[in-house]
């Protein structure tokens, strides 16, 4: 196809021998299908490498970012299964307390079970999805480590570098996440509504 660059070569877009006027895109360890016009920034080993624009008809969604943005949902639905049978017993002064053992229901537990299991997910896909935007052509996308972090962190940072690259494409997944994340401050108030009425309820039938 084209002569391949030496192994220390970074990833980048490269004047394609094969065809005058076209660029290839190398990964750093083989060419690539990928190619665009040589107005292209070309990427100069040892100096600062611009992000080089994708071509239109590129995608720059892959599941995996989808799913990272949608976690959050399942650990709403989770929480409104999660109904605990609170106890109240008599505190030191004598007057009723919640029993802080009746919150430990089997629904507590599984929420804390999907939580850690969504959160090694969302690591993980973070991880193929940047592979994926590798493929695709983006230079340097945003570091899936982030994830490790908060995985709004990583949604954010990589909308912004996908839209540099790809306008006026890239930040559907933002405003998704934007969208995931208010539902989930409103559902978690109308949550602890609910609970602190429910224990209202319970501690006026107790003293009753």
């Amino acid at each position: 196809m084209t002569d391949t660059p030496a192994a220390a070569v970074p990833a980048g877009w490269y004047a394609d021998a094969t065809t005058p006027g076209l660029m290839r895109w190398w990964d750093g360890a083989a060419w690539t299908e990928h190619t665009t016009a040589a107005s292209a920034p070309a990427a100069a080993y040892g100096s600062v490498r611009q992000r080089p624009l994708l071509p239109a008809d590129r995608p720059v969604y892959s599941a995996f970012i989808w799913l990272i943005v949608l976690f959050p949902l399942i650990s709403l639905a989770l929480l409104f299964a999660w109904h605990p049978d609170l106890r109240y017993v008599a505190g030191p002064s004598g007057a009723p307390t919640v029993d802080p053992l009746s919150i430990y229901t089997p629904g507590y537990f599984a929420i804390g079970a999907v939580g850690w299991l969504i959160y090694g997910l969302s690591v993980f896909f973070a991880f193929r999805d940047v592979v994926w935007l590798k493929r695709q052509g983006v230079v340097r996308p945003f570091h899936w480590a982030w994830t490790f972090l908060y995985a709004p962190v990583y949604v954010f940072g990589r909308s912004s570098i996908v839209h540099k690259v790809a306008a006026p494409r890239g930040r559907a997944t933002m405003w998704a996440m934007i969208l995931v994340l208010v539902v989930g401050f409103v559902t978690g108030i109308a949550w602890t509504v609910a609970l602190t009425a429910g224990m209202v309820e319970q501690l006026r039938g107790s003293v009753g």
